[in-house]
């Protein structure tokens, strides 16, 4: 059976949801770590050094979700919304956020920078974990997603190859839910690869870091090799280090080609309602709503 476009979008955010809480408690862990805690994590588990509960999102779903419902509320994007929506929820207390997060959210919040300085050290996969409502919401006019994209990246993570790689990433994605793919998805990587040899993931070595090369690696290696979604998911979480944040940008790819179908049910059912609920309605308002850029101070009575 075909599966619908809007199906691809919801299999994809709820995979990221998924990734991202069940590579949770093995964040910064290593291989042999995980192996002696979880024998093979495959499994909602909880504890980890942030000591999550089974099923619990960390800030790579919430800025997700934090983007997505500044378009929804602004009918468009909008960054200084979005730069709100992010201040937010850092001001939530959250379980977790990146160093080169709160940074770039603290000189927004205190100098109303909305583009963080270029720098060498921000080549993190921070821009690139939240930035799937923005390849959801401008699939129907795509000339807009590189530039939205660059612009809420650089509120915090400002870095030619983390750019380079977060827009590719898009590209990628566009493909597998516009066709569902996954051939015509390897021959993109292979000439992104071809352009740039240094990003191959034909010899992974098991670099699982949240530099955006790892991150890179990682997830292509294991959405390529993996036999199914949760097959991917397993792998990816069991290499360790920044495993929610690679998990979950894996269970984007491996969303949007299966489907929320291929999601195994005891995942889905640790998930908290409230969130699914969001990333269900999200995944409709920005597949429906037309694209829109705002360039100039927007008003901001109805949101936050």
């Amino acid at each position: 059976m075909a599966i619908s476009q809007y199906d691809r979008v919801l299999g994809a955010y709820l995979a990221f949801a998924v990734g991202d809480a069940l590579g949770a408690p093995a964040e910064f862990m290593t291989p042999r770590e995980i192996a002696h805690h979880h024998g093979v994590l495959r499994n909602m588990a909880g504890g980890g050094w942030l000591g999550v509960k089974p099923g619990q999102i960390t800030d790579d779903t919430q800025m997700s979700l934090a983007l997505g419902q500044s378009i929804v509320e602004q009918k468009g994007f909008a960054l200084e919304a979005v730069a709100d929506h992010f201040v937010a929820w850092m001001r939530s207390k959250p379980i977790d956020i990146g160093s080169t997060v709160r940074r770039g959210l603290r000189d927004y919040m205190l100098k109303g920078q909305t583009q963080s300085p270029l720098s060498e050290f921000s080549a993190g996969n921070g821009g690139l974990m939240r930035n799937f409502p923005l390849v959801v919401y401008c699939l129907k006019q795509w000339d807009c997603f590189a530039p939205t994209s660059l612009q809420q990246c650089h509120l915090t993570h400002n870095n030619p190859i983390a750019d380079e790689i977060t827009l590719h990433f898009g590209e990628v994605t566009r493909v597998l839910l516009e066709e569902g793919d996954k051939l015509r998805a390897l021959d993109m990587v292979s000439a992104f690869i071809r352009k740039h040899p240094e990003y191959s993931w034909s010899r992974y070595k098991g670099q699982n870091s949240g530099y955006i090369v790892h991150t890179y690696k990682c997830v292509m290696h294991h959405f390529f090799d993996g036999t199914s979604l949760e097959d991917i998911l397993v792998r990816v979480v069991n290499q360790g280090g920044d495993a929610d944040t690679n998990a979950a940008i894996a269970g984007m790819l491996a969303g949007a080609l299966h489907g929320p179908g291929a999601i195994p049910r005891r995942w889905i059912r640790k998930l908290d309602r409230q969130i699914k609920s969001q990333i269900e309605q999200q995944s409709h308002d920005l597949l429906q709503l037309p694209c829109q850029v705002y360039s100039s101070q927007i008003d901001k009575s109805d949101s936050l």
